[in-house]
């Protein structure tokens, strides 16, 4: 194993890195799924519990996976053979970093397909399709219906929308990192951010703003149940985008003298901070309208087109709201590509545009699966047990087995196989910080993920 390939690539700030790092890390999951799985869980006991969750488990195991890049200045798995071998253990443990960068490139597979939902809905809401499904109140909830439905079945329009979004990731990808990723999150983010606070504004007005705020912050402890617990664990670790192989290349890209520990606290916050504007966004709409508000990805694109469809300038917000959704699914995708394309890049030897439309080629071809599956193609109905077809079966490997063993793993290799003296030269903690983090890392997180990991699977069902 080859360990003498440094990337080429810095972020030009601090700024730009935990811009870049928090647009990996705000995705569709901080959207629909945060909010709603407070009010399931207790509310304000939920969140409390949560933020505990990110503080132990998250943002330790974010500080490794950063630490890990920053010190190997490679692409992942080089970067941890780096480390191994510089602690004088195997560079089998490379491994850290390549389950990282696949499950990653897997997750971002299906997720473009998702991406491609959002950005059909951008057109469907700004042709008026809203408002004249809303002509009649009588056929209103079933037009909606079927316009969901006939997007996901119709493997054209999906692979039209797709191939749209691909398109868009690896423009800005083949662009490099400070002239692509960089500048990219540097207009997305705050764009996101303004458009995210319009819409909470709007949904204050002419929603159910005291429910909402009711549902997601009234603090109910009878609620939080050890399954409540274990799902705050499960979220907070993977709403971070940690073990996808994005935070140990952009570790790679981080200046010197850029404190890991200080920027991974204002990424999980800012996160954690999103979410929360999410939820005042979407749910006094919900509440205003007599919605479900535990339904999942079918509250996005069904039950809110819904309540855009009868309410005043509903075209308008609907279509802002879903321009919001392409670009927390955008920020997140071109991320996630990120690690592949630099692969090619720094170890294969392309050139960054080669690099990132062959990056872009392979995730395109591998999106086909998800596509075929929601069309229902019966050679798809392939799931080994994991689901009813392809796409459920990727979800299923990268959420419940992939991505829970990559932070396990991580953890393991910086609290316990990685020397002590490097961890704490480039975490630059004092003695009392580093050895609570070396103890989070060595004890707390591998208990706490392997908690989540058997509660994925089913173990405690």
């Amino acid at each position: 194993m080859t360990t003498d390939t440094n990337v080429s690539n810095r972020w030009s700030s601090r700024y730009a890195y935990i811009l870049a790092a928090t647009g990996a890390a705000v995705g569709l999951g901080n959207i629909w799924k945060f909010p709603y799985i407070m009010g399931e869980n207790g509310g304000g006991a939920f969140v409390l519990v949560y933020l505990l969750c990110i503080l132990f488990i998250g943002i330790p195991v974010m500080m490794a996976e950063v630490m890990i890049g920053k010190r190997g200045r490679s692409t992942p798995a080089n970067a941890a053979a780096h480390c191994a071998l510089e602690s004088h253990k195997s560079s089998h443990w490379s491994l850290v970093g390549s389950m990282g960068v696949i499950a990653g490139f897997l997750v971002l597979s299906f997720y473009v397909v998702i991406a491609g939902w959002a950005a059909a809905y951008v057109y469907f809401a700004a042709s008026g399709a809203f408002s004249a499904a809303a002509a009649n109140p009588n056929t209103h909830t079933d037009a909606i219906q079927q316009l969901f439905v006939g997007l996901i079945t119709d493997s054209h329009q999906l692979l039209f929308w797709t191939t749209l979004i691909v398109l868009g990731v690896v423009f800005v990808i083949t662009k490099g990192v400070k002239a692509g990723l960089e500048k990219a999150v540097s207009y997305l983010m705050p764009a996101l951010l303004l458009l995210l606070v319009g819409i909470m504004v709007y949904s204050s007005i002419v929603g159910d703003f005291a429910a909402a705020f009711s549902f997601m912050f009234d603090v109910d402890f009878s609620k939080l149940t050890i399954e409540g617990v274990l799902v705050a664990l499960g979220h907070a670790f993977f709403t971070l985008s940690l073990a996808s192989g994005i935070m140990m290349v952009f570790g790679a890209y981080l200046p010197q003298g850029v404190s890991i520990a200080k920027s991974s606290i204002m990424i999980a916050v800012l996160d954690t901070i999103v979410a929360l504007i999410a939820g005042l966004a979407i749910y006094p709409i919900v509440f205003a309208s007599g919605l479900e508000p535990t339904a999942g990805p079918g509250l996005l694109f069904q039950s809110l087109s819904v309540a855009f469809g009868n309410m005043p300038f509903g075209d308008l917000f609907g279509t802002l709201f879903f321009i919001m959704i392409v670009f927390a699914a955008f920020t997140s995708a071109i991320a996630m590509l990120e690690p592949t394309a630099a692969y090619l890049a720094e170890r294969q030897g392309f050139s960054r545009f080669t690099a990132g439309c062959i990056a872009g080629f392979c995730i395109w071809l591998v999106s086909l699966l998800t596509i075929f599956s929601f069309s229902g193609e019966e050679w798809t109905k392939i799931s080994f047990g994991m689901g009813s077809n392809l796409f459920e079966f990727l979800d299923y490997l990268t959420a419940n087995i992939l991505l829970p063993l990559g932070g396990l793993f991580i953890s393991v290799f910086v609290g316990w196989k990685i020397n002590d003296e490097i961890v704490k030269e480039e975490l630059n903690l004092s003695g009392l910080q580093f050895t609570i983090v070396i103890n989070l890392l060595r004890w707390v997180a591998p208990v706490a993920i392997l908690c989540v990991f058997a509660n994925s699977i089913g173990l405690f069902n």
